[in-house]
């Protein structure tokens, strides 16, 4: 942008002086007298003095319209090159504002997108929270109930004895019945007789 306001002001200073050029020589020329060209300002009258006309002195028509040609061309030259600078410089203002206005709406599309993320941050660290929270509750709640269910299994549930248990015990039940029977037969008292009649 810098360079484009120096560019300009150039170009509109050397427009501005080429015009200016031409008024001037275009009213020398078209007056049709050499006088066109004389200062006669009163404050300047004392100290700058006018030479004297010479005296075959006669405007050089052919010479001043080749000098407003160029001129012109000159004119022609700066206008073209300042209206390609206005051209470029309207051309990269519009680049410019268009950038500017995409970046504004992906500045605001990512603002809202953070604001959304944040809040389901928050939400999601609420849950987590609250899952916790309820993962313990029923942590505590497993535990007591396996607690419990380890008692009652004791109680209801008959466990197998082991080979050696039972072993003994049979061993034990039968010592007895041994003993039972030696009794028995030791013992006469209890014979029982049949009773006639």
């Amino acid at each position: 942008h810098k360079d484009y306001v120096t560019a300009k002001a150039d170009l509109e200073l050397g427009l501005s002086g080429v015009r200016q050029a031409l008024k001037v020589l275009r009213e020398y020329y078209a007056s049709g007298s050499a006088a066109s060209l004389v200062q006669d300002d009163a404050k300047f009258g004392a100290l700058m003095q006018q030479p004297a006309l010479p005296e075959k002195h006669s405007q050089a028509a052919g010479a001043g319209s080749s000098i407003i040609g160029i001129l012109e061309v000159c004119e022609s030259d700066f206008a073209t090159n300042l209206a390609k600078e206005e051209q470029q410089e309207a051309d990269a203002q519009d680049e410019y504002d268009k950038t500017t206005q995409e970046n504004k709406i992906e500045n605001t599309n990512m603002e809202q997108d953070v604001k959304y993320k944040s809040k389901e941050s928050k939400s999601l660290d609420k849950a987590v929270a609250e899952l916790s929270s309820d993962k313990e509750t029923t942590s505590t709640e497993l535990s007591a109930v396996l607690e419990y269910y380890a008692k009652i299994t004791d109680r209801c549930i008959a466990k197998p004895e082991t080979y050696e248990t039972r072993k003994a015990r049979r061993e034990a039940e039968i010592e007895g019945l041994k003993e039972a029977l030696r009794v028995l037969e030791d013992e006469t008292a209890f014979v029982q007789r049949k009773r006639r009649g």
